[in-house]
């Protein structure tokens, strides 16, 4: 079926009668074939599927759609019987592509592996971008890196042969600025399994962070779920200029809406303002997009965005969004469920944090707050780059200080690191002449990687507990995520205040106002930052890092060793017994924030991503026990003995005992790591009970076959203690929006009734019974 969007199809084709005499039907937007990318053959841009779609979508709402519903919308897998209600309904939905990194994609493999096909269904590529440790600098680092993790490299290499998935190697760059540069496109929609994946939003793509379940799903040929998005409409207006830059636009969103303020929400970007920003800037709003809990965030398509796709050599990309533009903006009335307005010419830069990335300060009060709280106000290492900054336009800004500086006579006084995005990247830059820049200010040069944004930091300068501050262009800054040292003060801020504070050397300065003196002993201040959007001379793609899927890919072999302590064959949980859990132990109740850092932690423990039994070892160690405000020292319930959170978990299951953790508001928020609940199941818990959940999260939880309950009433929290007995009455009629109760009985003899509140739909629930989503997925499979 044709969709006319706002014009009705009977006008339409009166204009065409006129026009051809009634001779031919107006050419349809999918007779035009334009691949998603240049790195693949036979897989095109579906933009005739959106229209279909959204032929059927608005005959059934009747009313204007957002940007977001259109692109869901239009990738539904049944539209005329979907039920389509915001904040309520699952959608069942066809997703163009798959991407997952390095640490995430060994699990994912190996579940993919269980489930029995033999090439995937989407386009899928794997990334090698979390392993590499920063240590002395790019070039060492990566050859140490690919030295120590040579097993699980051609792991995936052989893995993505064999099941014909592109295979980015380890030097190519950060996913998600591959992703950029390589395969997002305007009216996509990607799962990646990485929390930042939203990154693609600043090509106008639907992009969303996902746990390995949900990518083995769509992998192999199954609709990808996903609970129908609110819509957070931000309006900008004004224009962005001076020390002010996209980042800024996040940093004062983060700080409006909170960690959680997104969660179950789609953030979509509009009004004027959104002219001033660059495609990498609106990528770098998106991506930052889920510190606030989000779904994803995206921008409509526009002039940037089409600058960007010529840019990256794909012109006909870009020629074919034009073509379908009314489908990758709002409608005229459509309705949010929330609005935030943000005037570009008013926005000052800000600096969030610590320990929190919505902890938002302009930089005009910045002082202030770091003399009132207390912070370390000596900077001791300013870093730059990382998957959200690393773009051009970032790089030449920062460059564009750093040689004001020289010019000056100054190098930097804190340790100064910069980590391009993609290897494209650092070839343009160096081409360029701008690392030379940075490294005559004293700047050291990191791999095409995460390094230090996600731990993997081999820091030497301070001794772990010893209170101390940094500054990053990164996205995240809970706890001890950069440098395992839970006493440093981590700040986010834009690349340029990052690089202005490197020279300072301290937090206290202000670039827009404040001074520094030279060599020449004469005070001077930086004036705005200046780069260029686009290279003028095009981008240089470097060294050629991309293996493509062989055409014989029968004679493949994915070898794991059996005694490897990297790579484990994934053996299927059991089902459920059918039994109703009674005098279940509290494994720990934990107090505060809980993300899937403190529940799987990352750093050294990157390495077992692979192999379940090892990285259990690391469960919930990060967790801070309400029995004592300790971390991973918790009571055993059976012997008594206090122990660590893994080993007291296993003894339990070793057995035969289950247990339950209990858990804070926004449990799982952060990455979207699938250990954090592959874990806790591996361990033998069955339920993880809390305030409220992480969407992410909440979902890998099902996936794997674990009851993700919350406390209808969040009060109820408190009246649990770590040493109840816990007893789950209902599971015999388990059924979607039916609450459970918790029976806790407390050590003194009394007892108290919870209502317990659930997010399961039917196919959920028989995740729940199967032992697992992926159980569920083999037992259908083995007819066939």
């Amino acid at each position: 079926m044709l969709n006319l969007a706002s014009r009705s199809s009977q006008a339409w084709r009166s204009i065409q009668r006129v026009a051809k005499g009634m001779a031919s039907v107006s050419q349809r937007i999918g007779d035009t074939k334009v691949p998603m990318s240049l790195l693949e053959t036979g897989a095109y841009i579906n933009y005739q599927r959106i229209e279909d779609n959204l032929a059927i979508v608005r005959n059934r709402l009747n009313r204007p759609l957002t940007l977001s519903e259109k692109i869901l919308y239009g990738h539904l897998d049944d539209p005329l019987n979907q039920d389509i209600v915001r904040g309520v309904s699952y959608l069942k939905l066809r997703p163009d592509r798959v991407a997952c990194q390095d640490a995430t994609a060994q699990m994912a493999l190996l579940q993919f592996m269980s489930a029995g096909m033999d090439t995937a269904a989407v386009p899928t590529t794997v990334h090698c971008d979390h392993l590499i440790e920063a240590q002395i600098g790019g070039v060492k680092d990566l050859e140490r890196a690919k030295q120590i993790n040579k097993e699980v490299y051609e792991f995936l290499a052989t893995a993505t042969a064999k099941y014909g998935l592109g295979f980015w190697r380890p030097g190519s760059g950060i996913i998600h600025q591959i992703l950029l540069e390589n395969y997002a496109f305007p009216g996509g929609l990607m799962i990646g399994t990485d929390s930042h994946t939203p990154n693609a939003g600043g090509l106008g793509m639907i992009a969303c962070g996902v746990g390995g379940a949900d990518a083995v799903d769509v992998m192999a040929g199954i609709p990808w779920e996903l609970k129908a998005p609110k819509v957070i409409g931000v309006n900008l207006t004004g224009k962005i200029s001076g020390w002010t830059t996209p980042k800024d636009v996040i940093l004062k969103v983060a700080g409006i809406l909170t960690v959680k303020g997104g969660t179950g929400a789609i953030v979509e970007y509009k009004g004027p303002g959104v002219e001033s920003l660059s495609a990498t800037g609106m990528a770098t709003v998106c991506n930052m997009g889920a510190e606030i809990g989000a779904t994803t965030s995206l921008f409509p398509f526009n002039s940037r965005m089409a600058d960007y796709l010529h840019a990256t050599k794909r012109p006909d990309i870009a020629k074919y969004a034009q073509r379908f533009a009314h489908n990758l903006r709002a409608d005229e009335g459509a309705d949010y469920d929330q609005v935030i307005d943000i005037n570009l010419s008013e926005l000052e830069p800000h600096i969030n944090g610590p320990f929190t990335p919505d902890l938002a300060t302009p930089i005009s009060k910045f002082k202030d707050e770091v003399v009132k709280n207390g912070w370390p106000s000596e900077l001791k290492v300013a870093l730059i780059g990382s998957c959200t900054n690393s773009s051009y336009e970032d790089m030449t800004r920062s460059a564009s200080i750093a040689q004001e500086a020289a010019n000056h006579g100054l190098e930097t006084k804190s340790k100064f690191t910069i980590t391009p995005g993609s290897e494209q990247v650092r070839a343009t830059i160096e081409r360029d002449g701008v690392i030379s820049t940075f490294e005559d200010v004293g700047g050291l040069v990191l791999a095409n990687a995460c390094g230090p944004c996600i731990g993997q930091w081999d820091r030497q300068d301070v001794k772990k507990g010893e209170a101390n501050s940094i500054i990053t262009s990164y996205n995240r800054n809970f706890t001890g995520r950069n440098d395992a040292n839970p006493a440093t003060h981590a700040f986010v801020a834009s690349p340029d205040i990052v690089t202005a504070f490197a020279f300072a050397g301290d937090l206290r300065f202000n670039p827009l106002t404040d001074t520094l003196t030279g060599s020449d002993g004469k005070p001077f201040k930086f004036p705005d930052p200046n780069g260029k959007e686009l290279p003028p001379r095009g981008y240089d793609p470097g060294q050629d890092t991309y293996q493509a899927p062989p055409v014989d890919r029968v004679s493949v072999n994915v070898a794991v060793n059996p005694q490897s302590d990297r790579l484990q064959l994934l053996k299927p949980f059991l089902p459920w017994d059918g039994k109703a859990p009674e005098d279940l132990p509290v494994l720990i109740k934990v107090k505060g924030k809980c993300t899937t850092d403190h529940i799987s932690a990352g750093g050294p423990w990157l390495k077992y991503r692979g192999h379940l039994e090892n990285i259990s070892q690391n469960c919930l160690i990060g967790a801070i026990n309400a029995e004592n405000g300790e971390a991973n020292k918790i009571k055993n319930q059976v012997t008594g003995e206090w122990g660590g959170v893994p080993q007291t978990a296993a003894y339990y299951r070793d057995k035969g005992i289950k247990w339950v953790v209990i858990g804070d508001h926004n449990y799982g928020e952060g990455s979207s790591r699938e250990h954090a609940a592959l874990e806790p199941r591996f361990l033998g818990g069955l339920a993880i009970i809390v305030r409220s959940f992480a969407r992410i999260h909440e979902t890998n939880l099902k996936k794997q076959g674990m009851l993700a309950l919350t406390f209808a009433n969040p009060a109820d929290y408190d009246k649990i203690q770590p040493s109840d007995k816990m007893s789950i009455l209902g599971l015999e009629s388990f059924a979607p929006g039916k609450n459970l109760t918790l029976l806790a009985k407390h050590s003194n003899g009394s007892t108290d009734e919870i209502s317990l509140a659930h997010s399961f739909n039917e196919g959920q629930i028989e995740w729940f019974k199967a032992g697992s989503a992926l159980n569920l997925m083999a037992a259908k499979a083995k007819p066939n």
